[in-house]
């Protein structure tokens, strides 16, 4: 049987009828990724002894009549960002400077997807140390986009995305600093969602930068997405930035969108650079809500185009500070042949780290320099604080937004190669990061010009992501979403790159 289409509940009622076992879904699961991962590279690490050894729990609560105690991912593939620790597993970050780092622990959100029954697949390919919008940095080869191998997945989560558009895992976790859940989801046509800051810890995965990171599910449908979420929220001790989360995430799905406030932003729509497929996307999503009986509401984020801006100020800091752990002494490549301590250091971060890499550590490094400190980084934290307070009075009128994820589809690899053309890929979801808010990629059809899938963001005021999953489940059932890629539904998909 071919598990690559089927949802969390449909997995979960053919264990429970007893039409298959939990160790069918994870063979069946690790076959495939054997027999397609080759034209996608999603996969880094594949875990066969993990994902059975957890199907075999799960087979032994179903013969014991438990199974309902399992949780909510129970027998369901999944897979991890590489960034993930996950004790017998390595965590690269897709870097060489990691490339033999075997995590010594497991992260509290993989350990929790695990704990509700997941099936741990492996860990995924990502932008090196997640900076990057394509894929392109990993330094263990590009993953490609499921809808078009010509076509980057996004990034940096690019390997979390593609690994659901092409029914390698029904559920992936990726992490969002800039974007990085929401704008490959779009790109990949998936669903993904990046929660309130602090809704879900983020102990055990690598930092980029501490104050933006969160981390998040993918998914080919807005109920799956949401019983992830289910597993994932919650107070951790071990991450002081989490907090209470207790909500059933599914609970409002059906209730429709009758009666809610719905926010677009008209300089998002009028921006230079969106494209115009695009933005009929979003407006027929807006559309489409009006006729659910919600109401469209104009609002002015004002302070939002400076986002951009103050990100590449705040984040290049915090990511040299996390950086600097990897000297060749307490973590990372050591390039041999040195008989000072300065010189191996300087040989093992130039040689450990990708140019993309370097790049924001050395940004990093002159932002926080004296004299270009109260310059740059007190007006970025000044700009953090207006659009906080923005998105706050936003929602003194609405109770969900709704906006472009990118400002266009996914292009064709080498399209796109100045960096600075690459970083405002993500000039509609950074933002949200800044502020803290929670926000989802929902796929609303392709592109009519492209033919690629085209995404359409839904944002919800902080802890109450709930909104955006109500709204987002409305607009499903309206666009009928595909999933998996058709060049990778079923057993006729796509092997070893043909």
């Amino acid at each position: 049987m071919d598990f690559a289409c089927m949802g969390v509940d449909a997995i979960q009622v053919g264990l429970r009828a007893g039409d298959f076992s939990a160790t069918e879904v994870a063979q069946s699961s690790l076959d495939r990724i054997e027999r397609i991962d080759g034209a996608v590279n999603a996969f880094l690490e594949v875990t066969p002894e993990l994902a059975l050894a957890k199907a075999a729990e799960v087979d032994k609560a179903i013969a014991e009549g438990s199974f309902d105690q399992m949780g909510p991912l129970a027998g369901v593939p999944v897979a991890f960002k590489d960034n993930m620790n996950q004790i017998g597993t390595h965590t690269t970050c897709a870097s060489r400077m990691l490339e033999n780092y075997v995590s010594p622990y497991t992260a509290t959100c993989v350990q929790k997807v695990i704990d509700a029954g997941g099936l741990p697949l492996g860990k995924l390919n990502m932008d090196e140390f997640a900076f990057g919008s394509t894929t392109e940095t990993s330094a263990f080869g590009t993953t490609k986009n499921p809808w078009g191998l010509d076509r980057v997945p996004g990034g940096s989560s690019g390997g979390s995305a593609a690994a659901v558009a092409a029914g390698l895992a029904t559920v992936t976790l990726g992490s969002d600093t800039g974007g990085s859940i929401r704008q490959p989801a779009s790109f990949c046509g998936v669903v993904g969602v990046k929660p309130t800051y602090g809704a879900v810890s983020r102990y055990g995965v690598v930092a980029f930068g501490s104050s933006l990171d969160q981390v998040g599910p993918f998914a080919r449908n807005v109920r799956d997405a949401a019983l992830t979420l289910n597993a994932l929220c919650g107070r951790d001790p071990l991450d002081c930035t989490s907090q209470a989360c207790d909500f059933d995430f599914t609970a409002n799905l059906d209730q429709g969108v009758e009666g809610m406030k719905v926010g677009i932003v008209p300089a998002f729509l009028d921006a230079e650079g969106l494209d115009r497929e695009v933005r009929n996307a979003v407006m027929g999503a807006a559309d489409k809500l009006a006729s659910l009986g919600a109401e469209i509401v104009e609002i002015e984020l004002p302070n939002a185009q400076a986002a951009i801006s103050a990100y590449y100020v705040l984040a290049p800091c915090e990511a040299f500070s996390n950086l600097s752990r990897f000297d060749s002494v307490r973590y990372g490549y050591c390039d041999p042949g040195h008989k000072d301590l300065g010189g191996q250091y300087e040989a093992s971060r130039a040689q450990g780290f990708g140019v993309e890499a370097r790049r924001r550590i050395m940004l990093g490094s002159y932002l926080l320099s004296s004299g270009v400190y109260d310059k740059y980084y007190y007006p970025a934290q000044q700009i953090r604080t207006l659009i906080t307070q923005d998105y706050l009075n936003a929602y003194q009128k609405v109770d969900v937004i709704l906006s472009p994820i990118a400002p266009s589809v996914a292009w064709k690899f080498g399209a796109v190669s100045d960096p600075t053309s690459m970083y405002l890929a993500d000039m509609f979801t950074i933002s949200i990061n800044i502020a803290g808010n929670g926000g989802m990629n929902l796929p609303v059809g392709l592109g009519e010009d492209s033919g690629m899938p085209v995404g359409v963001q839904l944002i919800a005021p902080p802890f109450k992501d709930a909104n955006m999953l109500r709204a987002a489940a409305a607009l499903e059932r309206e666009y009928q979403c595909v999933g998996v890629a058709p060049d990778f539904a079923g057993e006729a998909a796509v092997k070893d790159g043909e």
